[in-house]
């Protein structure tokens, strides 16, 4: 019996590891996440070196998002924006995609970010970290060239 007791002492500590390792009210996609480029749905020649995404609590209700890149020709790319949770679309610096942003956060696993470039739309993400809070998927949606919705899958693993 009590050989049972430490063993489900032991799973419980285990399971709540990853919520203890932050504060209750911060989101667990806080953090710096990095892309898995091999898995990119694009020609390996395309691909970047690498491409990291940092999210953070900037309090009073508001997200910074930064994006790093490394291109395929080692050129750095990095943009940042500060935004309310509530859809206030807000200036995005650095970013050859998008200057523009609004995000919400329905649950504290997911934030859905709205993209625009010179007053029209770029894309919408809908970036969901997975359950043991180690990994994270991205959801891209655009139109292409020929007015068609397209929809691309990313995924990343924590960095810190």
């Amino acid at each position: 019996m009590k050989a049972r007791l430490a063993i489900l002492l032991i799973v419980i500590l285990i399971q709540s590891t990853a919520a203890l390792a932050r504060p209750a009210n911060v989101s667990p996609l806080a953090g710096t996440w990095a892309v898995d480029v091999s898995r990119l749905p694009m020609p390996p020649e395309a691909r970047p070196k690498s491409v990291t995404i940092t999210f953070a609590d900037a309090s009073d209700g508001k997200w910074t998002t930064q994006v790093d890149i490394v291109d395929g020709g080692g050129e750095k790319i990095h943009a940042v924006s500060t935004a309310a949770l509530d859809g206030t679309p807000v200036p995005i610096t650095g970013s050859p995609e998008a200057d523009i942003a609004a995000v919400r956060m329905p649950t504290p696993d997911v934030l859905v970010m709205a993209l625009g470039r010179g007053g029209v739309p770029a894309s919408t993400r809908i970036y969901a970290v997975a359950e043991d809070g180690k990994t994270m998927v991205e959801t891209a949606t655009y139109y292409g060239e020929n007015g068609r919705p397209i929809m691309r899958t990313n995924y990343f693993t924590r960095v810190r």
